[in-house]
């Protein structure tokens, strides 16, 4: 039986749509899924979800910018080093939105 709700399913698909050298915010993803406010079942999925749907989790970043997880941190530089691979420019745990923001339309289907 199938548990995953609409919007998991749609979460899902458009983390995995999140091109390589472009990040997306968690509010972004909820936007798009059709929950505007729904940012933080966007960071559960992520949690819950990464491994067993082999998820870019590296590409969902908080909406200021920064990195998702603290400074120092062994995720911080796990995630710092997979998006500088990508030629995402990390500077001082941020990543510039106006560069490498994803660019995806809500009008697109998934």
């Amino acid at each position: 039986m199938d548990t995953q709700t609409e919007f998991s399913k749609k979460v899902l698909a458009l983390i995995k749509a999140i091109p390589k050298g472009k990040v997306a915010t968690y509010g972004l993803i909820a936007k798009l899924a059709g929950k505007p406010r729904g940012a933080r079942g966007v960071g559960w999925l992520l949690h819950s979800c990464t491994k067993s749907h082999k998820l870019p989790w590296q590409r969902v970043i908080k909406s200021n910018g920064q990195l998702s997880f603290p400074a120092f941190s062994h995720a911080y530089s796990l995630q710092k080093n997979l998006l500088e691979r990508e030629g995402i420019l990390v500077l001082n745990g941020r990543v510039d939105l106006k560069i490498y923001l994803w660019n995806k339309e809500v009008r697109d289907p998934i």
